[in-house]
């Protein structure tokens, strides 16, 4: 209460400034008003000023089209018309010039009417072109620009990529073969197009390419490198079907470990018929048949499995 009581203060002593702001707005708006009628009676003379000017413009115009309508009659060069009006000059001479100037006209035979109308067009038309062309070009500076700019961002994006799952694999590789060294080469020079090569050395063998490699080792190589990918983005659930049937024992302990150790921020589902690999689990789900042709799923949870033995 006391704070809605504080609040309705606060809000009384706005609205108190607001119609004092409001009076004096009110107050400024009724000068203004007056000021206004001052100034439109004032502006009465010039008003009557401006429709006598007017008139007289008006005039002038009528007799300026007069003047124009007799001029365009007669075909008469209006800058001609202006240079001669400065000199002393005599009617007949300027007669003289016409009968010249018809004469010649005359003598140049008939004149090709459309032609200025033809150029019109054409002008027209390039002017259509030129904007076609200008666009064009805008056009494709800006898709230029754009395919550069995608081109950065994407070598940027790929080379960090590449780099952070060639760390993973180098970390992953010597703790699931338990020693050795591995890591992806880029095989051209422009990230764009180039390929990647997996290289992979176990201990002890200095083989020069993957494919010297046993069943085994590829199985775990290529597990090494797909958990350098997953730790890119890890999801919630991963599921893994068989991975570790051509290991043996010893790597596949080394293969639950790290499966053990990612499983605190990913949940595995896997499916196996290790039992190394089975010691790991949670929670085991199996399919049984005790009776010819009925399958029952079995599961146990080995936590509470492990609590009942110890207990008893």
């Amino acid at each position: 209460l006391q704070t809605l009581l504080a609040q309705r203060s606060t809000c009384e002593e706005a609205l108190a400034a607001a119609r004092t702001i409001f009076d004096a707005l009110m107050f400024g708006i009724k000068e203004s008003d007056e000021q206004r009628l001052r100034t439109e009676k004032s502006l009465d003379p010039i008003r009557d000023k401006i429709t006598a000017a007017q008139l007289k413009e008006q005039a002038a115009r009528l007799t300026v089209e007069q003047y124009s309508v007799l001029l365009d009659e007669a075909s008469a060069n209006l800058v001609e018309i202006e240079q001669l009006a400065t000199t002393d000059v005599q009617l007949h001479q300027l007669q003289s010039q016409v009968n010249e100037i018809q004469k010649n006209i005359q003598a140049l035979g008939p004149i090709n009417m459309a032609a200025l109308e033809e150029l019109s067009a054409s002008r027209e038309r390039k002017g259509f072109l030129d904007a076609q062309s200008a666009d064009l070009n805008e056009a494709i500076q800006t898709l230029t620009d754009a395919i550069f700019k995608i081109d950065g961002e994407t070598r940027e994006l790929l080379q960090g990529t590449f780099n952070e799952v060639n760390q993973h694999f180098s970390e992953l590789f010597p703790a699931l073969f338990g020693g050795g060294n591995a890591k992806l080469v880029m095989t051209g020079e422009e990230i764009l197009d180039s390929g990647v090569q997996v290289m992979a050395q176990p201990p002890g063998k200095k083989n020069t390419t993957i494919h010297l490699l046993s069943g085994g080792e590829k199985a775990l190589t290529a597990i090494a490198l797909v958990f350098s990918m997953f730790q890119l983005n890890p999801a919630p659930f991963c599921l893994l079907d068989e991975v570790d049937a051509p290991l043996d024992d010893a790597n596949t302990g080394r293969y639950a470990d790290i499966v053990a150790k990612m499983s605190k921020n990913t949940q595995f589902l896997f499916i196996s018929h290790n039992k190394i690999t089975m010691e790991i689990a949670n929670q085991l789900i199996g399919v049984t048949m005790q009776e010819k042709g009925v399958s029952r799923v079995v599961a146990v949870d080995l936590q509470s499995a492990s609590n009942l033995v110890q207990s008893a």
